[in-house]
């Protein structure tokens, strides 16, 4: 299976988090396909085509009958595994009458699905996640569902923090960001951003966590997970206490976890959670941070927001390809590179497999 489109189909993608799917249907588009997912009674999650066989219904329109999806239409019914289980008023149920099934894996708090061809879906080849499991890091997220821009933006967005300077200041922005070098490292699937702000005043949002006003060393090394997976590993520690050289000791320690799922080719679900391995126990932490990220259009990710969907209009109106660059772009264009190249790939085997079939 192939795409035009300008994301991999052969890969995992978020499609809820696990506690939002329950034993009743959820309507998701991922990838241009509309799906509708489900938990069964033995807390499986089914991810069914959502439209009928016979008349293109959504099933999510429906109705659950135990682990059966039942149409709103004309009530034929479906198993978990997308086969038709009874047709009104005949007995003869057509061998065809099915629903395309994705295969489904919960891991890491998310529902994952993979949109492209099912023999190849590896669940070892789910993105590594483990940040936001609840144990070592601690957190609370939300989702932008159906944020109104191409997915790729939000990657630009977050391999390249330059912008915090402008688009947040006051609370996590800084000159230093402008001012300090940066290194980018990569592997076929995966892109890194490192960058260092040494002996500066902390912004305000590190300097209310850490407790002081000293001078601190402040850390970004941002990780890229192909296609559109992002940990950014962020913090601050008291200048000159060796937190460069891996002891962080004297400082605060916070991550920020992106998955972003396309939706459509100008839409996407921006999953994300802001994680700490410091005060876990500390609820009214937990609750300011997620409040400080998102609050009613005045959160860093409200700004965010605010920004890409302003920038996929001026995109629409203004369809220059490519964009032009700078140095701050690195690692957003090897993050776009290792897009293409599974796109590519893609390609490729859909054009072998017509060929066999001919």
């Amino acid at each position: 299976m192939t795409t035009d489109k300008p994301y991999p189909l052969n890969a995992w993608y978020a499609a809820a988090w696990d506690d939002e799917i329950k034993h009743e249907l959820a309507a998701r588009t991922v990838c241009d396909m509309d799906v509708v997912l489900y938990r069964c009674t033995d807390g499986q999650i089914a991810a069914l085509e959502d439209a009928c066989w016979h008349r293109l219904l959504p099933l999510s329109m429906g109705r659950l009958n135990g682990d059966e999806v039942v149409c709103g239409y004309h009530g034929l019914i479906f198993n978990s595994a997308g086969r038709c289980t009874f047709m009104p008023a005949q007995k003869t149920i057509n061998p065809s009458a099915c629903v395309r099934a994705y295969p489904a894996v919960e891991r890491h708090r998310l529902v994952w699905i993979w949109p492209g061809d099912p023999a190849l879906a590896d669940p070892a080849k789910i993105p590594d996640f483990h940040w936001n499991d609840g144990t070592d890091w601690v957190g609370e997220g939300g989702t932008f569902y159906s944020l109104k821009c191409d997915y790729r933006l939000v990657i630009d967005n977050l391999m390249d923090l330059t912008h915090e300077t402008y688009v947040h200041a006051g609370s996590i922005g800084h000159e230093a960001i402008t001012d300090s070098p940066f290194d980018v490292t990569h592997t076929d699937h995966t892109a890194t951003v490192t960058r260092w702000m040494i002996d500066i005043d902390p912004p305000p949002f590190w300097a209310n966590l850490l407790g002081q006003r000293s001078r601190v060393d402040r850390w970004q090394i941002i990780h890229f997970q192909a296609p559109s997976v992002i940990v950014g590993d962020v913090g601050v520690a008291v200048t000159g206490t060796g937190a460069q050289h891996g002891d962080r000791s004297r400082g605060v320690n916070g991550a920020f976890l992106a998955v972003i799922s396309p939706e459509t080719e100008k839409s996407c679900h921006y999953f994300w959670n802001f994680v700490r391995n410091f005060r876990k126990d500390d609820q009214q932490l937990t609750l300011a941070l997620q409040k400080g990220h998102v609050n009613e259009g005045r959160g860093v990710y409200d700004q965010d927001h605010v920004v890409l969907e302003a920038q996929q209009r001026a995109i629409d109106r203004n369809p220059r390809m490519p964009f032009y660059n700078l140095n701050i772009d690195a690692g957003a264009l090897w993050a776009r590179r290792m897009i293409d190249r599974m796109l590519v790939a893609e390609q490729g085997q859909g054009r072998h497999a017509e060929q066999a079939a001919e």
